[in-house]
C-alpha cells in the first residue's frame, strides 16, 4: 500500500471555515499510516466522499469489486446505512423502521448502544464508483478478513461489516479518531479532523471535473447543491485565476506588452530617432575599442580635429 513518497512540505487549504489537507498531504498521510482500518477509512473518505458513519456502516454486500467490475471500470459501493452510538432514548425516537440493527453491548448497563441505521436524508443513499486502486485495496482487505474469520471460527462475530474489529464487532468512530490523532503526531501532519478528508474529497473532485457541482453532489450525498456551492465557491475563483494564466499563454504568447504606454503618454513623448538603439550599441562598442587601442584613439582625435578645422 505504501508505494509513493512525498518530500514536499505538507499543505493545509482553507475551505470556508474548514481547514483541510491537499492531495499531496493526504498521500503523505497514507504513506505513513500503519493502522489497516484507518488506511481503509481514509481511502474511502477521500476517494468516495464518505462520512465516517457511512464508512463504518458499509457492509460487504454493498461492495461490488469482482475482477470483471474492476476490469470494466465498474467497481462501486452502495451507501444506504451508517453506524452510530446513540442513547437508549434516541433509539426509541428513531423508531424501528430506521434502525437496521442494535449491537449487543459488551457492558449491558451502559446508557448507549451502537446501532446500524438508515441515513437521515434520501440523498445520502447513493451509488459511488471506485477508483481501480481502491477496488484492489478493498479486495486485499476482504481476503485478509476472510482468512481471519476462518482462523477464529465461531469466535468471530460476523456482521458483514467492511471495517470491523479483529473479532468482527463494529469499529466505532472514536477508534478511527484516536488512530488518526496518532498518525498526525507521528507524521508531523497539520492538525485537521478526520471529517475534513470528506471536504478534501469534494474540493479535489470539483477541481478534477471543472466545477461539475451535480456530479460532485452525487458522490457526497449532500441534500442541497447549495451546500456545495456555498462552502466550495472559492475553488471556482481559483480556477478563474488559472483561466487568466491560460489565456495569457494561449493568446498573448511571447508578446511582451508590459512596456506599452497609454496613447496620451505616447503622443507627448519625444519620438526617438530611427535606429537609435543600434547607434547606442555601436557607440558603446567604439568606446570599448578605443580603450583597448591607444593608436585608434590618436587617429580618431586627429580626424575630429581636421573635421573641426574644415567646418570653421
Amino acid at each position: 500500500m505504501k508505494n509513493m513518497v512525498f518530500t514536499k512540505p505538507v499543505k493545509v487549504l482553507i475551505v470556508g471555515r474548514r481547514d483541510i489537507w491537499d492531495a499531496e498531504t493526504i498521500m503523505k498521510a497514507l504513506n505513513e499510516c500503519e493502522d489497516s482500518r484507518l488506511y481503509i477509512a481514509m481511502n474511502l473518505s477521500f476517494a468516495c466522499s464518505l462520512r465516517v458513519g457511512e464508512i463504518l456502516g458499509l457492509t460487504w454486500d454493498n461492495v461490488h469489486i469482482t475482477d470483471e467490475d474492476i476490469a470494466n471500470d465498474d467497481a462501486w459501493i452502495y451507501v444506504d446505512k451508517e453506524l452510530e452510538r446513540v442513547s437508549k432514548r434516541s433509539i426509541s425516537a428513531l423508531g424501528e423502521k430506521n434502525i437496521i440493527k442494535v449491537f449487543v453491548p459488551l457492558m449491558p448497563n451502559t446508557s448507549t448502544r451502537v446501532i446500524l441505521k438508515t441515513p437521515k436524508t434520501e440523498s445520502s443513499i447513493r451509488k459511488v464508483w471506485l477508483p481501480k486502486t481502491l477496488a484492489y485495496i478493498l479486495k486485499e482487505w476482504q481476503k485478509a478478513q476472510n482468512e481471519l474469520k476462518e482462523y477464529l471460527g465461531e469466535e468471530y462475530q460476523d456482521y458483514n461489516l467492511v471495517l470491523a474489529l479483529p473479532n468482527g464487532r463494529p469499529c466505532e468512530n472514536r477508534i478511527i479518531a484516536k488512530e488518526f490523532e496518532k498518525l498526525k503526531k507521528k507524521a508531523n501532519l497539520p492538525n485537521v479532523v478526520f471529517h475534513s478528508l470528506r471536504h478534501s474529497s469534494t474540493t479535489y473532485k470539483l477541481k478534477l471535473n471543472h466545477g461539475d457541482l451535480k456530479a460532485t453532489q452525487g458522490d457526497t450525498g449532500h441534500a442541497q447543491i447549495d451546500m456545495i456551492t456555498d462552502i466550495y465557491a472559492h475553488i471556482l475563483d481559483e480556477d478563474r485565476k488559472i483561466n487568466a494564466q491560460k489565456f495569457e499563454t494561449a493568446f498573448y504568447g511571447t508578446r511582451d506588452l508590459r512596456n506599452v504606454r497609454n496613447p496620451d503618454a505616447a503622443q507627448n513623448a519625444e519620438t526617438p530617432p530611427q535606429g537609435s538603439q543600434s547607434q547606442t550599441l555601436d557607440l558603446a562598442s567604439l568606446i570599448d575599442q578605443i580603450q583597448k587601442n591607444p593608436e585608434l584613439a590618436n587617429t580618431l582625435a586627429a580626424l575630429i580635429a581636421n573635421g573641426v578645422k574644415a567646418n570653421s
